[in-house]
């Protein structure tokens, strides 16, 4: 059955990472932190499917959700709506701080930065897109264009007016202090100096996520989010934040930008809003909705306000709020961070260890004082993690080497993170004795 099962998705898949490369098992089932192969083993996912299932899989209060509402109302014309869709928004705009107050229920990522970028520059009548050089926002259009940590190659043009900057790594400064600390006011001033020399005055919006993931779990600096939307403001355009993997607890926070105190003119969610099915929204202040409005903008699309994923996003927000999951993830984040900082005493090749709440960055290198990208070693200990029964993450990027994006389910007790913490440590020792 296992050789048919490969062959058939060898012969009719298309390839879509990349790399072209599948997670060489067959999975059968999953429910709370494990997902389960076809033999009958059990993997600890450290990632949440992908990025997503902050409540773990299957949870039972979404299935009960799912099988309540798929049996009443599932999918409607996209012109009508129904009591979950306007309760989801009521809701959402409740744990966010005014003035954001209006709410477009949408499907992805991507589909919700689509939307964002496309309000912003109607309301603004600019088309100069700002991201950083690390960034991944999405596969569609506006999305990609704002996306340079890959996937730009070989696609043709992208849209007009997209500018890069770069990204605020304090472990991999450009800009430094005299100390050698990163200089991000520095880096910032040069960023938005090269910005405007190449600028034609029209820029729309910026378009930024608080804790880079795909980029490395790079956390931005405090003070930085209040400088990077002043640079916008003063020049025209909207900040829009990408919360897609940060929103809704994962950093221990409702929101990652709360740490700052910097709200958003516009803030897109996803990932974590459906906690793994198709649910993403865009929120912004009834100021810029009407602007909006009154020119005409248009984000009709098939599955927009859909009452079965409005459903289950009131269900998630029933479980954060009852579970008080904002402070579970902050206390797990600062045991797992405890541990893979005792981790990082026994292995040399840890060479930073970073992020907030649940979503937690190890970065390897081959020489902690050269911090020299280990670019292979981190392949290796992802498959063997996998072989060991932990599926792991890796980020490879130019000149970073292996950076693991570990975000567990929220609702992940600390014996699985201490599982989590041994097989890791087990697959480093296997790896590096070879």
């Amino acid at each position: 059955m296992a050789d048919s099962f490969w062959s058939d998705a060898d012969r009719h898949l298309v390839r879509y990472s990349g790399a072209g490369r599948f997670v060489p098992e067959i999975i059968e089932r999953a429910e709370g932190s494990f997902v389960y192969a076809a033999d009958g083993r059990r993997i600890l996912d450290f990632t949440s499917g992908q990025m997503s299932a902050i409540l773990g899989h299957s949870h039972p209060a979404v299935v009960e959700t799912v099988q309540r509402q798929v049996a009443i109302l599932d999918h409607l014309f996209s012109g009508m709506l129904s009591r979950p869709v306007v309760d989801l928004a009521r809701r959402l705009a409740g744990t966010l701080p005014d003035p954001l107050a209006k709410v477009q229920l949408l499907t992805t990522g991507a589909e919700s930065n689509e939307a964002a970028i496309r309000m912003a520059k109607l309301v603004t009548g600019g088309h100069e897109i700002i991201s950083f050089a690390r960034s991944w926002h999405g596969m569609t259009q506006a999305a990609a264009s704002a996306t340079y940590s890959s996937g730009r190659k070989g696609y043709g043009p992208a849209a007009p007016g997209n500018f890069a900057i770069p990204t605020p790594n304090p472990y991999r400064p450009d800009f430094t202090t005299a100390g050698g600390d990163l200089d991000w006011r520095r880096q910032l001033d040069f960023a938005f100096d090269l910005f405007d020399a190449q600028s034609v005055g029209a820029l729309a919006a910026c378009i930024v996520e608080p804790i880079l993931s795909s980029g490395g779990v790079i956390d931005l600096p405090p003070g930085y989010l209040a400088a990077l939307r002043e640079r916008v403001h003063a020049r025209g355009g909207l900040l829009i934040l990408d919360e897609a993997q940060t929103g809704l607890c994962r950093t221990g926070q409702w929101y990652a930008f709360e740490r700052d105190g910097v709200t958003p003119d516009i803030i897109t969610l996803s990932k974590t809003l459906g906690a793994g099915l198709p649910l993403a929204a865009i929120v912004t202040s009834a100021e810029i909705e009407q602007i909006a409005h009154e020119r005409g903008f248009l984000f009709f699309t098939t599955h927009v306000s859909d009452p079965l994923v409005a459903a289950v996003g009131n269900t998630v927000l029933d479980v954060l709020e009852t579970e008080r999951l904002d402070a579970r993830a902050a206390e797990l984040g600062t045991y797992l961070r405890k541990g893979l900082q005792d981790l990082a005493q026994k292995h040399e090749t840890i060479g930073d260890v970073r992020g907030r709440g649940l979503l937690v960055g190890l970065e390897l290198v081959v020489d902690r004082e050269t911090r020299e990208p280990a670019d292979e070693l981190g392949t290796a200990v992802t498959r063997r993690c996998l072989e060991l029964g932990l599926h792991m993450n890796v980020v490879q990027l130019p000149a970073m080497g292996g950076v693991f994006r570990i975000a567990p389910a929220l609702t992940s007790t600390t014996a699985e993170l201490d599982l989590g913490l041994e097989i890791l440590d087990q697959a480093l020792t296997d790896v590096l004795n070879r």
